[in-house]
């Protein structure tokens, strides 16, 4: 494994790059609905006066802090501000109930928490909590308040804390999301967070050091996947906005105009389903279809010698007609974009390549900070989550699962040696709970999870996502889970996109669709993987109604369980 001389502390992102870059503009904050530039130094002059009103609050050094809130600017100079005295940012989705926000006051032992609304204000008080002293709702004036309780306390005490910060201080608890079980909360230091940063901006230097760079964040920053992204923006000196108003995404993308985007492949395949729809709905379709099997077709050529003269010619017909109206649904000069959190598919990675939009996949964990592999610009194979990070090693045991060591590996669970030591090994590998293999030039590939192994009454293992995937890229499917442990075949849930189908759920032509998609993805597998049986559901499934995570991943426990007749008359004659 490669060493590495200490990574320091998050405060140095900022403070390294304060002398020459202070009139430097490093986000953009939404007023009134039109964006304001904010310079390094206006930023850093945020930071220390929040601090200061922390302090005054009595939060001291190694006190844990929640913050409950949309993703907006007001999150990132809290986050910064907590780090600044040494204390621990604790996030939590701003969609999670009082017995998800009670479980984490209680197990972090959160002293205070920052809240967006009154309605997450009254949920906090609801979740009882012995350790809280403070809840501040930034709707409310929470800056203003904290900043004002803090005008007695000196540069001096706040520098003391700063400077005493370490690689090894904890920076935050982030509790998973999780598809089964409590949360368990991940410890990571601002060394973890150094350290994946490091390598991401060297990995990516397409992104993070082009000039006039600029992202647009919307996915939760209570997900280590986005939270990584403005702290590597402010250290690279990438303009960092935000926005959680997903309804008027294109409109903020459109005004913003990101140079790169990140998001889970939710969101790419709602931006290809719904310029589908609409292209069915203008009486298009065929042409939309034509233009996509184009762009995937070009995109597979720049693998392999190159795109002949006739295929450049339909592709660059498709540009005007088709790819441009979808690259300025993005905002109109983004290049590049990440995917993690969820397997984005093959098909999908080519067909945005083929009209532009590269898209980078990447695969991590909370545990991880984020990425442990990317496939990067320069370096990238459809397919996979791209070679390990440098100073990333990776190994895959003898049951397939893989394991990765290296400085963004978490320190352990809060409170919960028992997992930490069913997780670590005390070499410091990290068992990851996913099936994966690595070729031989290096890339790794992701093949499903270890728990989700479906095995067959005849002994067949199947691994769902591989279906799954597919299945959820036709333009009406929401999601998809692939039904069959202990059973004679494999068999499938589907949820319909009603914003792409508004007919009845009944109608034999969305079966037949269904079907198309179901045979799609079944010429993927072998005949004893292949999906047998389907059920298109009544209801889509929803975070709201529990059934997805925060970061869109179908909650198999729970809907095998709610479900659970439904399912075994898939295999009832």
């Amino acid at each position: 494994m490669t060493e590495r001389s200490d990574p320091g502390n998050l405060s140095l992102d900022i403070l390294d790059r304060l002398p020459e870059h202070i009139d430097d503009v490093a986000l953009a904050r939404q007023i009134d609905g039109y964006w304001q530039d904010v310079t390094l130094g206006a930023f850093h002059g945020q930071i220390l006066d929040f601090a200061k009103g922390l302090i005054a609050a009595g939060v001291k050094a190694g006190d844990r802090v929640v913050i409950l809130s949309k993703t907006r600017y007001e999150w990132t100079v809290a986050d910064y501000a907590i780090w600044w005295i040494g204390a621990t940012t604790v996030p939590v989705y701003e969609t999670s109930s009082v017995a998800q926000i009670e479980w984490i006051l209680k197990d972090s032992g959160a002293v205070a928490a920052i809240v967006e609304s009154a309605t997450h204000e009254a949920s906090v008080k609801e979740a009882k909590s012995k350790h809280l002293k403070n809840v501040w709702c930034i709707d409310s004036g929470a800056f203003d308040e904290i900043t004002a309780g803090g005008t007695k306390v000196s540069d001096s005490d706040v520098e003391a804390r700063r400077s005493a910060l370490t690689s090894t201080t904890l920076a935050t608890l982030i509790y998973t999301s999780g598809t089964t079980g409590k949360p368990k909360g991940c410890k990571l230091t601002h060394g973890n967070f150094r350290s994946e940063l490091e390598a991401a901006t060297q990995q990516l230097p397409e992104l993070f050091g082009a000039k006039d760079a600029s992202t647009l964040l919307f996915l939760p920053l209570a997900h280590v996947f986005a939270r990584i992204i403005p702290v590597g923006s402010i250290r690279a000196g990438v303009k960092v906005g935000h926005t959680a108003d997903i309804k008027d995404l294109p409109r903020h993308l459109g005004d913003f105009q990101p140079t790169f985007v990140l998001a889970v492949p939710r969101v790419f395949e709602k931006v290809f389903n719904s310029a589908s729809t609409k292209a069915y709905a203008n009486g298009r379709g065929k042409v939309f279809d034509r233009a996509a099997q184009t762009a995937i077709a070009y995109s597979k050529a720049l693998d392999n010698g190159g795109p002949g003269l006739v295929l450049r010619g339909q592709h660059k017909v498709f540009d005007g007609l088709v790819y441009g109206k979808i690259r300025e649904a993005l905002g109109g000069k983004a290049q590049w974009a990440i995917s993690g959190g969820a397997p984005l598919g093959e098909r999908l990675a080519h067909f945005y390549r083929g009209i532009g939009l590269t898209i980078l996949e990447g695969y991590g964990l909370t545990e991880t900070t984020a990425a442990l592999c990317v496939n990067t610009p320069s370096d990238q194979r459809i397919g996979t989550v791209g070679r390990p990070m440098p100073g990333t090693e990776v190994r895959v045991s003898s049951d397939g699962e893989l394991s990765f060591r290296g400085p963004q590996i978490f320190t352990g669970y809060w409170n919960n040696d028992e997992a930490t030591a069913e997780a670590l090994d005390p070499d410091g590998w990290f068992a990851t709970g996913d099936l994966g293999e690595v070729d031989a030039d290096g890339y790794v590939r992701i093949t499903g999870r270890r728990k989700e192994i479906i095995v067959t009454a005849g002994g067949k293992n199947v691994a769902p996502a591989v279906l799954e995937e597919r299945v959820r890229t036709h333009p009406y499917v929401s999601q998809c889970l692939v039904v069959g442990d202990g059973k004679p075949f494999v068999a499938a849930l589907v949820t319909i996109d009603t914003e792409s189908w508004t007919g009845s759920l009944k109608d034999p032509d969305l079966k037949a669709e269904i079907q198309k998609a179901i045979d799609d993805a079944n010429s993927q597998v072998s005949q004893a993987e292949a999906i047998r049986k389907f059920k298109i559901m009544p209801a889509d499934w929803t975070e709201a109604n529990g059934y997805l995570t925060p970061s869109y991943k179908v909650k198999r426990n729970a809907v095998l369980r709610d479900f659970h007749d439904t399912v075994e008359a898939l295999f009832t004659r």
